[in-house]
């Protein structure tokens, strides 16, 4: 994501994870009512937003370790 910077990266790995909790309540609930369908199909949109949160998380890390300032290995 080229322009932007480790604090969007952070803020967009939040978003994503707040994202899937909401997917992660929505599938317990629907669950609970015996919709299995519906419960899976939530359970995979959450899926899919902690993978952009992985990647958010990944790029914010590699962002610190790459900059100027981080300290350098022994």
């Amino acid at each position: 994501m080229a322009g932007h910077s480790s604090v969007d990266h952070h803020t967009r790995a939040a978003e994503h994870h707040e994202m899937a909790a909401k997917h992660h309540r929505a599938a317990a609930a629907v669950h609970a009512k015996g919709d299995i369908v519906e419960a899976a199909h939530h359970a995979h949109l959450a899926q899919g937003h902690h993978a952009h949160a992985t990647h958010h998380m990944e790029e914010a890390a590699k962002m610190h370790t790459e900059h100027p300032a981080a300290p350098k290995p022994a």
